[in-house]
């Protein structure tokens, strides 16, 4: 309960500041004063992470831990576009983890392609 009252002074600190043109946002359901509004930022890690993973060799990609991070982006994407209200952040986060996850399928599906193993190709000749 501590951190919940350091999380409301804050925010009433910082409602004296906002201005009239961003109330909307700032008082929006999905706005800065709820969890709806920083899960998905925190969640943009996520995003990061993939992209940073773009770097790593092809044939050190978990297939599994990409497969399931693209399958949740997209059912939370779609998932965020049904609730009321709608959550465009969740939408834009979610979806951005589907791609980079599906980008990082597609490596490692062309790497797997490119370099059958050793067994398959013993097999061909």
């Amino acid at each position: 309960m501590a951190a919940s009252r350091v999380y409301n002074g804050i925010v009433n600190t910082a409602d004296r500041f906002v201005p009239t043109a961003l109330r909307p946002l700032w008082n929006h359901a999905a706005g800065p004063k709820t969890v709806f509004f920083w899960a998905p930022v925190f969640k943009w890690g996520l995003v990061f992470a993939g992209l940073n993973d773009l770097r790593r060799p092809a044939d050190q990609l978990s297939v599994s831990q990409s497969a399931s991070l693209a399958a949740t982006g997209l059912i939370w994407s779609r998932y965020s576009l049904v609730i009321i209200p709608k959550n465009y952040g969740l939408f834009s986060v979610n979806l951005f983890v589907a791609i980079t996850q599906l980008a990082q399928l597609y490596r490692a599906w062309d790497f797997s392609r490119k370099n059958p193993p050793k067994d398959v190709q013993s097999k061909e000749q």
